[in-house]
């Protein structure tokens, strides 16, 4: 297995359009001026998040309960700006939307300007034949309020691709989260 660099990124996404959309460049400044980087890397692809959020709330005291969620935990807020509370975790989405091939896997890492803030993003695999939009977690670690910003680098999708494909992929067995599209919440 070998980790695969942009010339790899660059020709998976135009080619077979394994990110829509896709930057072929790293960008790291837009009309209005210095963002947080996004699009192909050396050896990856920053991601950017939508601008749609569901903001973790206690307000109702339920118990958190990965079998059976309740909606209520989370409170949704739209636009270029999310203000995570102290101490507490926000849901977004990718812009990017992924058809991951068969013999790859991917794995979702935190941009390190996030991390020396506090905030953490969740280490997830995106599986061989999974496609959708990632739903990201982030944790503000912090006793201050963090902001993420919509639009803008996120977080580093880094390609591992193996010399023979799986024998049972994330389609083949019909994973839970084939095919989302928004932001979502866990299911059993």
């Amino acid at each position: 297995m070998s980790i695969k660099s942009d010339l790899w990124i660059r020709r998976m996404a135009e080619e077979h359009g394994m990110i829509e959309p896709f930057e072929s460049h790293q960008v790291r400044a837009n009309g209005d001026g210095r963002i947080i980087s996004f699009g192909t890397s050396s050896y990856g692809y920053d991601v950017r998040c939508a601008a749609d959020f569901k903001v973790f709330t206690n307000i109702n005291s339920a118990v958190v309960d990965p079998k059976e969620f309740d909606e209520s935990s989370f409170v949704d807020k739209e636009g270029d700006v999310c203000i995570i509370p102290p101490n507490s975790f926000a849901l977004a989405r990718t812009v990017e939307y992924f058809r991951i091939p068969r013999n790859v896997l991917t794995i979702c890492l935190g941009k390190s300007t996030y991390a020396r803030c506090g905030i953490i993003v969740n280490v997830t695999p995106l599986e061989p034949e999974w496609e959708g939009h990632v739903t990201l977690e982030f944790s503000n670690t912090t006793p201050l309020p963090a902001k993420i910003y919509a639009h803008e680098g996120v977080a580093q999708m880094l390609f591992f691709e193996s010399d023979e494909a799986c024998e049972v992929s994330y389609k083949d067995r019909a994973g839970k989260y084939q095919g989302q599209v928004g932001v979502t919440l866990p299911k059993a």
